[in-house]
């Protein structure tokens, strides 16, 4: 009798380990692993570039404010550049500064004329190259129509418009899995102010 109680034993136990999915749930952990990785990356990242869009939109909102506000009398000036869009320079590089951005030495690089009533500052950032440049542009004289026809009339503003170099996680973690994304090098705002004066 304690013989057949044995192999009854065993025979529960082989039935039991053969009836066990814990290795069914590693082999599905597994597969599932890697597009949790992704879409954890991917949250991580998209929320950091939102986080840094809404900074660049802060200081060129500002910056276009200050400089619509300004005199426009100086604009024919090329050397040195209208104080309008010295200030609104100012007003951008300070906002990177404080809400701890790298500026790159973007204090470095005052405006220059980049086209009628247009000044734009450029500056590389680390490792260097086109695609990792923060491009500062402030047009003075940015035109929009008002209206409907006949009745249209043209305003004219102040556009400040930022790029700034951004490299995303997601894509490389996503090429990894055999998923190549094409994502933007760098993110871009502008911001537009009647011009007052």
């Amino acid at each position: 009798m304690t013989r057949d109680l044995g192999l009854s034993n065993w025979l529960s136990a082989l039935a039991s380990a053969l009836i066990d999915q814990s290795a069914s749930q590693i082999a599905e952990f597994a597969v599932s692993l890697p597009l949790l990785v992704i879409f954890v990356i991917g949250i991580f990242d998209f929320s950091n570039a939102v986080t840094i869009k809404q900074k660049l939109t802060n200081a060129a909102r500002d910056a276009a404010r200050v400089a619509a506000a300004d005199p426009a009398n100086d604009l024919t000036n090329t050397t040195p550049p209208p104080v309008s869009v010295v200030d609104a320079f100012w007003v951008v590089d300070n906002y990177l500064i404080s809400e701890g951005m790298a500026e790159c030495g973007l204090k470095t690089a005052l405006p220059t004329p980049a086209g009628t009533l247009t000044w734009s500052s450029t500056v590389s950032c680390p490792p260097g190259g086109a695609s990792n440049s923060i491009v500062l542009t402030i047009n003075r004289g940015y035109v929009t129509p008002q209206g409907t026809s006949p009745n249209i009339i043209f305003l004219v503003n102040t556009q400040v418009t930022i790029r700034y170099p951004y490299s995303w996680q997601f894509g490389g973690v996503a090429g990894l899995f055999g998923h190549g994304f094409t994502l933007p090098s760098g993110i871009t705002t502008a911001a537009v102010a009647f011009n007052e004066n």
